[in-house]
C-alpha cells in the first residue's frame, strides 16, 4: 500500500480530501499507514511513537486516530495509549477467508506439477488454520477440512510458519499450547523443536514425517512478505513423498509461494 511519510503543508491541514501523489485520498493513505505503525509496534502506541515514525506532526496524528477511535478502529486505553480496536477483528476474518480464495489457484497449480494435495494454513493466535486446499487426483490422497485448526509442532506448515520465530517467543508459545504426542514420532520437547527449525532456516523448507499422522509426510514453505503470516504445503503418502521426490517438489513450492506473495502485494488495477 502506498504511504505519504511527508509532514503536512498548511493547505494540506485546510482539506481531508486532499489527492495524495499516487492519485488515492491522502488521509485515507495515512489512516491506514498509522493501522500498520499501530500493528507493527505491538498493537498498542502513543501518539508521539507515531508521529515520530510516521514523520507526521501531531495535530494531524491527533485528528485521525480521533477518526478512528470514532469508527471503532482505534480505542483509547486507559493509560491514554492507543491500541488497535475491535472493529478490525471483523475486517481480518473476512480478509483470511478471502485469501485461501485468492490462493486456490496457486494451489492448483501445485497439484498439477507435484501430483499431490496442496494446502495453505495461517498462523491464527497459537494454533494453525487451514484456510485453503485443493485435492490430489490419486484415489488414495490427503484430505484435510479447511477451517481446521491443529498445533504448530506437529506440521510441516507450522515449522515453516514459525522458522523465524525468536527462541523465546517460540519457548512461550509451546508452553501455552503444549506439545501433545499425534504420532510416535512428534516432535515433544522445545529443545527438539528449536532444532527442527535451525533445519527448515538451513533447507529452507519444512517436513512433516509421519509427525502429524502416520504414513503421511508434509513438504512446506513459508509465502514471502505475506500480510499475515501463510504458508503452503504438499501431502501425500509416505510412499509417494520420499526423499527423491522431495527434490523435485520443493522448487515448486519455492516458486509458487515467490509468484503467490507477489500476487498478495499487488495491488491490482487501478479504480
Amino acid at each position: 500500500m502506498p504511504t505519504s511519510r511527508a509532514s503536512d503543508a498548511p493547505a494540506q491541514n485546510a482539506s481531508a480530501k486532499s489527492s495524495a501523489p499516487s492519485g488515492g485520498v491522502q488521509s485515507l493513505e495515512r489512516a491506514f499507514d498509522l493501522l500498520e505503525r499501530m500493528a507493527d509496534a505491538g498493537g498498542e502506541v502513543g501518539l508521539s511513537e507515531l508521529s515520530a515514525s510516521s514523520g507526521l506532526p501531531l495535530p494531524t496524528i491527533h485528528r485521525l486516530v480521533r477518526t478512528l477511535v470514532a469508527c471503532g478502529y482505534v480505542r483509547q486505553q486507559p493509560n491514554r495509549r492507543y491500541a488497535l480496536g475491535p472493529r478490525l477483528i471483523r475486517l481480518g476474518e473476512s480478509a483470511s477467508r478471502l485469501l485461501g480464495t485468492w490462493a486456490r489457484p496457486y494451489l492448483a497449480r501445485l497439484v498439477e506439477e507435484t501430483g499431490e494435495t496442496a494446502n495453505m494454513a495461517l498462523l491464527d493466535g497459537d494454533e494453525i488454520v487451514y484456510v485453503a486446499q485443493v485435492p490430489s487426483k490419486h484415489s488414495m490422497r490427503m484430505f484435510t477440512e479447511v477451517g481446521r485448526r491443529v498445533l504448530p509442532h506437529s506440521t510441516g506448515v507450522g515449522k515453516a510458519l514459525l522458522a523465524n520465530t525468536p527462541a523465546d517467543e517460540v519457548r512461550a508459545l509451546l508452553g501455552r499450547t503444549g506439545m501433545p504426542a499425534a504420532t510416535e514420532k512428534t516432535i515433544t520437547t522445545p529443545d527438539g523443536f528449536l532444532t527442527a527449525l535451525e533445519e527448515v532456516r538451513r533447507l529452507g523448507y519444512a517436513v512433516d514425517d509421519n509427525e502429524q499422522e502416520i504414513g503421511v509426510r508434509c513438504l512446506a514453505v513459508s509465502v514471502p512478505d505475506s500480510p499475515t503470516a501463510a504458508a503452503i504445503s504438499i501431502s501425500g503418502p509416505a510412499g509417494r513423498v520420499t526423499e527423491a521426490a522431495t527434490e523435485k517438489i520443493v522448487p515448486v513450492l519455492q516458486q509458487v509461494a515467490a509468484e503467490l506473495s507477489e500476487a498478495l502485494a499487488s495491488s491490482g488495477p487501478n479504480a
